[in-house]
């Protein structure tokens, strides 16, 4: 049997979760009585620490957020490994090729009796031309300091794993500080990109919300793996009246405002046909239907396919309660 500090703790606790929880629910029984519901919703609280987003491998992952649904505040936090930037392994084929082109490349660049080959260019424009490592001129650092892929990379393809946080659907978030430490520490050790969801809480926005935000964040990515394809053959043309250009120094598909509609970290290393889902708590409750659901789409989603979850300690109730319910019904944990 647990201690007394413990179940003062959890006496303590369950009295101020319930005092937060009966004043979340006056807020929003009173927005709907005035006639204003909020569906936009929140997916954080004010009162939990938050982690910025960086966009930079200062720690071997780089981050960003993206608001990915305009008419609710469903988010998603990308989280990016530095591995994604290493070449991918060539074959044996491959492997031949390049040898036998810079074999070629070295037999022109030599030195004859009247001086340098005049093909070869200057190493003043070999510098201009030089990249370095985020893929970005050095100009473009001046005014935005995170990766930005080359179209000229040949990156690596990681798995795209969907992160759905704990908190019982009321309480915590994409970008709190204990969640964006969990991420980052996936992303690093399953050397995968991590798209932590930002869901809307409870009790704004009650059931189903969130586990309509997880499908619907499953269809953005699947919609972005398509706008990536896309964009490496559609040139200009109008797509339901509205115009849509190819960008042919970025790589990326803008609409007539000239907002990006491609996702570019996704797009260059992003590989969504190895999706996983990994849910915590009631993210695990989460996570479970959307695995569902993807069954249920079946080839609806490609390219996107979900091969495997992960739930760690996940939510769930029976429609008939366990031997174990039953014996601590009457427990500090339930009462």
């Amino acid at each position: 049997m647990p201690g007394v500090a413990v179940k003062l703790y959890s006496v303590f606790f369950k009295l101020l979760l319930k005092h937060r929880l009966q004043n979340l629910i006056s807020i929003s029984s009173s927005s709907d009585k005035d006639g204003l519901p909020d569906s936009f919703g929140v997916s954080t609280r004010s009162d939990e620490s938050v982690a910025a987003a960086n966009p930079s491998f200062t720690d071997g992952v780089a981050t960003k957020d993206i608001h990915i649904d305009p008419m609710t505040s469903l988010t998603v936090r990308i989280f990016l490994p530095e591995s994604a930037l290493s070449p991918p392994e060539p074959d044996s084929v491959s492997r031949h090729k390049d040898t036998y082109l810079n074999n070629q490349q070295a037999r022109s660049d030599r030195r004859h009796s009247y001086g340098p080959n005049q093909n070869s260019p200057a190493p003043a424009e070999r510098n201009e031309s030089r990249r370095n490592s985020y893929g970005c001129n050095n100009e473009n650092l001046e005014t935005y300091g995170g990766y930005a892929p080359s179209a000229k990379r040949n990156s690596r393809k990681l798995p795209v794993m969907l992160q759905f946080h704990g908190g019982g659907w009321v309480s915590g978030s994409s970008d709190s500080a204990t969640n964006d430490f969990f991420c980052r520490r996936i992303a690093k050790v399953c050397d995968v990109i991590v798209l932590a969801v930002g869901y809307r809480l409870a009790p704004e926005n009650r059931y189903p919300a969130a586990f309509e935000d997880g499908v619907k964040v499953l269809h953005w990515l699947g919609k972005q793996a398509n706008l990536a394809d896309c964009c490496k053959s559609l040139g200009n043309r109008r797509v339901n009246g509205v115009e849509v250009k190819k960008l042919s120094v970025q790589g990326q598909i803008v609409d007539a405002f000239g907002a990006s509609m491609v996702e570019p970290w996704l797009a260059a290393h992003a590989d969504p046909s190895r999706c996983v889902l990994l849910g915590v708590s009631c993210g695990g409750n989460i996570a479970d239907y959307v695995a569902r659901k993807a069954v249920e789409a079946g080839k609806l989603l490609e390219p996107v396919k979900v091969v495997a979850q992960v739930l760690m300690y996940p939510f769930f109730i029976g429609n008939n309660p366990t031997q174990s319910e039953i014996k601590l019904a009457n427990s500090y944990f339930y009462d």
